[in-house]
């Protein structure tokens, strides 16, 4: 029994000239719950629809739980909830959830569905009537109809209010400790940190970075130097021991060093025209800009 749910060898998919996913390697063991991270344009989701069987690569091999996508499916094995997915206009979504548990050969049952969901009290309404979040509450209902072993989620938390987030991610926590294999592609970094034991950084149709959320921050490297500056800001701030990059955002600037302790000392030297000196780890954030500007 081949081990990973999702495997990804050398796949390619190009849109006229442009190249969507450009010979991308992906395994994900069983189990195992994956956020797939990138700027707007860096493959996530034509990714996620090669995994569907949605699109066909131009080259490579895609491969879930030990078979074809299409095969996986057909079986119930693999479900997803897709950010561009409609409904059937003027069904209830009670009705809508029981007409698509009827297509799969082992579904979950409709009471636990609804409770996953937190679509009890919106059983009756038709989907017509839905806010954004609670129409995204009825996509993931969908995805854990037919019981799949691998859920996919593209942007999942989308149109969400916090509080929906909050509980999305509660009920996902859940579904992952029962043993489902969970990717979900996002641009909140907060979801890929909090709701993933991994992280997987695409830019350009590429992985630029495959690791625990820890991992990637400590693969940036070095901390952060942050401060406020007055009157005209001196030039040179490259030079300083320790720096590696240098970003100005109105009057602060943010100072990415290999050596904090060498920076701040350097910039004591100046401390008549700088003020509210902080330093810190990175963050994610900072991992995440640094890989896709290294990639572009």
């Amino acid at each position: 029994m081949d081990h990973h749910a999702v495997r990804l060898e050398g796949v390619s998919k190009r849109f006229g000239r442009l190249p969507a996913v450009d010979g991308l390697d992906l395994e994900i063991p069983r189990g195992a719950t994956v956020a797939l991270l990138g700027p707007n344009g860096a493959g996530k989701t034509t990714t996620v629809k090669l995994l569907l069987g949605l699109l066909e690569p131009d080259a490579g091999r895609v491969r879930v739980l030990g078979g074809g996508p299409h095969e996986a499916v057909a079986g119930g094995r693999i479900a997803a909830m897709l950010q561009d997915g409609g409904f059937m206009p003027g069904v209830k979504v009670i009705e809508l959830l029981r007409f698509a548990a009827g297509l799969y050969p082992d579904p979950l049952p409709l009471d636990r569905v609804l409770a996953v969901a937190g679509l009890g009290e919106l059983a009756g309404r038709r989907v017509d009537r839905l806010s954004g979040g609670q129409a995204q509450r009825v996509r993931f209902a969908l995805a854990l109809a037919g019981n799949p072993e691998v859920l996919v989620l593209d942007e999942p938390t989308a149109a969400m209010d916090v509080s929906s987030r909050r509980d999305f991610w509660a009920a996902m926590r859940q579904e992952a400790a029962a043993g489902r294999t969970v990717l979900f592609a996002t641009h909140y970094l907060e979801e890929a940190e909090e709701g993933s034991d991994r992280v997987v950084v695409l830019a350009r149709g590429r992985v630029v970075a495959d690791g625990s959320p820890a991992r990637i921050k400590a693969a940036v490297g070095g901390r952060t130097v942050r401060f406020t500056f007055r009157g005209p800001l001196p030039g040179g701030l490259d030079r300083l021991p320790g720096v590696t990059a240098v970003e100005v955002h109105g009057d602060r600037v943010l100072l990415r060093s290999a050596d904090a302790e060498a920076t701040v000392w350097a910039l004591y030297d100046r401390r008549d025209w700088l003020s509210e000196l902080e330093v810190a780890g990175a963050d994610l954030e900072d991992a995440f800009l640094a890989l896709t500007a290294a990639a572009a």
